[in-house]
């Protein structure tokens, strides 16, 4: 069987982000780091293999030169090897074209399985897993707060959380798998498995080497337009209301002027 997990390099969440001048995140002026989301569904892979599925790992990204920090930190944790799309023609890419290049690279390298994130931890849009799905028509099994594979079904099973049940849903192979952040705390890697990590291939592909035209990614190619950036204002301190009898009239005051009532 073939795990394809799906993980993402990204701007360290704690650090300053910046914007180029053409209106798009600049990777390259703060460090950036593998989703904390993507490393549940690596952990997940890895528990597979760990518990008897005799699978072959492999971690796919797409991003700049820098964004195989992420495939290495996936591959310290386990896994087989890793592929890497990189291209310039890329750079500001929405989701969909996104999915569309993911999806060329999955039916490129083969699967059977592809795990990912419940949403990457900079843009937080939660979307691949169900474009990924439709492009390759395949089932969709998302948020999944556990995972099991039957190899000999042919089948994937997760159980979902929902308000008021537990959901069990389950999936042919292949199909298309998301899981949250309740699946299991994921391992932090040895020294030892870092090195290991740092020596295990990653294949670098480009939008050629899947038949994906240039014209069909990037900004141009983008269905929203980002017209302008500004930095969010810093908070504020909140209005302290001292109940004297004269609260309820306050707090009604301050709603209409703020056009709640």
């Amino acid at each position: 069987m073939h795990v394809v997990v799906l993980v993402k390099h990204v701007p360290e969440p704690t650090a300053t982000w910046s914007f180029a001048d053409d209106l798009t995140l600049d990777r390259a002026a703060v460090e950036g780091r593998l989703s904390e989301l993507d490393e549940y569904a690596v952990e997940q892979a890895v528990r597979l293999v760990e518990s008897g599925l005799d699978a072959r790992i492999t971690y796919l990204t797409l991003g700049p030169a820098k964004a195989v920090e992420g495939l290495r930190k996936a591959l310290s944790m386990g896994g087989d090897d890793g592929v890497h799309v990189v291209d310039p023609a890329v750079h500001g890419s929405d989701a969909l074209a996104t999915s569309l290049v993911l999806a060329k690279a999955l039916q490129h390298t083969g699967f059977d399985l592809v795990l990912a994130g419940m949403a990457s931890t900079d843009a937080e849009m939660s979307v691949l897993p169900a474009m990924l799905a439709e492009r390759l028509g395949v089932p969709q099994v998302t948020f999944g707060g556990d995972l099991a594979v039957d190899a000999a079904a042919g089948t994937v099973t997760v159980h979902r959380d929902g308000d008021d049940a537990t959901e069990e849903v389950v999936a042919a192979l292949p199909a298309v798998v998301s899981v949250t952040d309740r699946t299991g705390q994921p391992r932090y890697p040895s020294f030892k498995a870092i090195m290991a990590g740092k020596k295990k291939p990653v294949q670098t592909l480009t939008l050629a080497d899947l038949g994906v035209a240039p014209e069909q990614v990037g900004a141009a190619a983008a269905g929203v337009v980002v017209r302008s950036v500004a930095v969010r204002p810093p908070k504020q301190a909140g209005q302290v209301v001292v109940d004297d009898g004269t609260a309820a009239a306050v707090v009604a005051d301050f709603l209409v002027a703020r056009g709640f009532a």
